[in-house]
């Protein structure tokens, strides 16, 4: 998988580290992959925004904090580049709006498409 790598710290208690997230920006989408489990969230870049369209994490993953540390590696990205996020899919927009000490270092736009 090539793209950046992101260290993307998670506040759940399930999680003993930090997650390597990756930035697939050839497949656009950040990725996690663990004991052989694949979760990812997609999205797409429009002008100046990052437009979050679903977050997909298989069962044997669930309850370590990968979704949020997918969506914490995406924030990431729109803090370094600049861009707007447009959180599409609903587990993102809801992990938004529960952390907003992370959502507050980017502009996020609700209403958008």
């Amino acid at each position: 998988m090539a793209g950046t790598v992101w260290n993307a710290w998670c506040d759940d208690g399930g999680v003993t580290e930090a997650p390597q997230i990756i930035d697939n920006q050839a497949a656009a989408r950040f990725e996690y992959e663990a004991d052989g489990q694949f979760a990812e969230l997609s999205y797409r870049t429009r002008a100046d925004r990052l437009v979050l369209m679903h977050t997909e994490t298989p069962a044997e993953l669930e309850g370590r904090g990968i979704g949020g540390a997918l969506v914490r590696a995406a924030v990431d990205r729109a803090q370094r580049d600049g861009l707007t996020v447009v959180p599409l899919c609903p587990f993102a927009r809801a992990w938004l709006e529960r952390h907003p000490d992370v959502a507050s270092r980017v502009k996020i736009d609700l209403g958008a498409y």
